[in-house]
């Protein structure tokens, strides 16, 4: 049984800073995608981040919404299982409650989410 368990969010003001964690547990190979996504009221959820290696330790990919390059980071402790989104120069488009993601084969796992309120 795959889970996905979530920090918690929180309000930031714009410009301000807040790290996501995600942990997996059940039957995890480092080489499963993760990364988060995100739904903001009224709309679609869409992708924030994900992060994805190959069978070679080195062979790590990384694509982020256009929206956050630059701004947000995504990163994943393997050994844990554990992925992070850093989110720096928060705005207050970046609202939304934000979904963790673990793909095994054709099926996508999600995290409870969690909301991130930016605003002063």
């Amino acid at each position: 049984q795959v889970q996905l368990v979530e920090s918690e969010g929180g309000l930031v003001q714009p410009g301000g800073s807040l790290r996501l964690s995600c942990a997996a547990s059940g039957s995890i190979f480092a080489y499963y995608p993760m990364g988060w996504y995100r739904q903001a009221p009224g709309k679609q959820r869409e992708l924030v981040a994900t992060i994805t290696r190959g069978i070679v330790i080195s062979d790590i990919r990384i694509d982020y919404a256009d929206s956050v390059k630059g701004r947000f980071t995504i990163s994943r402790d393997f050994a844990l299982n554990t992925v992070y989104l850093q989110m720096n120069s928060l705005k207050p488009e970046d609202t939304a409650v934000y979904y963790c993601s673990l793909n095994i084969g054709s099926r996508t796992y999600w995290g409870q989410g969690t909301q991130v309120t930016v605003s002063s």
